[in-house]
Order: C-alpha cells, then sequence, then structure tokens
C-alpha cells in the first residue's frame, strides 16, 4: 500500500503543480504512465491478496491475464472496471497515434486515438481520471484489509 501512495503522491504533483505551470502533452503523457505504474503495483497486491483470500487459485505472469483475473475479482464494481479500461488505455500510451494540441496554453490537450475513437485527453478529463483513481485507491485500500 505504501508504494501505491509513494506513487499517487508523485503523480498529484504531476496534475497539480507540473502540468499547472508547465501545460506540455508530455507532463501528461509522464502523468498517465505514473498512472498506469500506480494501477499495476495496485492489481499486484489486489490479486496477491485475492489469492490469499482463496478467490483465485493463481495469479497470471503476463499483464493481460492479471486485467482479466482482477475483472473477475471486482465484476460487480462498475467504477473499478472503469478503472481498468482506463489502465488498458494507458498502458499502451506510448504506442497509440497522438497529437498534442495547444501545448504551452491553457487549454492543453493531448488528442489520442484509441481502439478506433479520438480520446481528448485535456485538464478536465484529467481531473476526471484523478477522481476515480481517487475512488479506486479506497477500494484497494478497503479490499486489502478485509
Amino acid at each position: 500500500m505504501e508504494e501505491i501512495i509513494q506513487e499517487k503522491i508523485s503523480a498529484d504533483h504531476l496534475l497539480y503543480v507540473s502540468l499547472k505551470y508547465t501545460k506540455t502533452c508530455d507532463v501528461i503523457i509522464n502523468l498517465i504512465l505514473r498512472w498506469a505504474k500506480m494501477i499495476e503495483t495496485s492489481i499486484d497486491a489486489l490479486l496477491k491478496h485475492a489469492k490469499k483470500k482463496k478467490k483465485i487459485s493463481s495469479i497470471s505472469p503476463n499483464p493481460i491475464g492479471k486485467i482479466e483475473q482482477i475483472r473477475k475479482v471486482f465484476k460487480k464494481d462498475k467504477e473499478f472496471l472503469k478503472v481498468i479500461d482506463m489502465y488498458e488505455m494507458f498502458r499502451k500510451i506510448k504506442e497509440l497515434r497522438k497529437e498534442r494540441i495547444g501545448e504551452f496554453r491553457k487549454n492543453v490537450a493531448l488528442k489520442v486515438s484509441y481502439r478506433g475513437k479520438e480520446v481528448n485527453i485535456n485538464l478536465d478529463q484529467l481531473k476526471i481520471y484523478a477522481e476515480r483513481l481517487e475512488n479506486f485507491i479506497s477500494t484497494t485500500k478497503q479490499f486489502l484489509l478485509s
């Protein structure tokens, strides 16, 4: 849990400080990569705990298998599954086609092509992601303490 909190603190700094002053797409990409690492760390911890609680028999060695397993464990929690969907996009952010819009300006945005759709990642969207991740972390904490 400590590692997850450290990643969140770093990500929050990128969102609320670095992005506020630099307004570049590189900061947005670094923020997304930081969130991806935080979610990945959380998934690993959740799966280890689920295995201890005998909710799953074994932990998949590959990331796609882990995503499928975590979907099964949390199949009733819609908000949690939204974060897992976000994580799938976050993992691929480096390889996806990106377009930088309004860099160094108030309305900086990163337009990403993901699964045939254009996803516009602007400051408002980042705040929505941050809220979802806040709920994700509290759900993670509750699960790990159960």
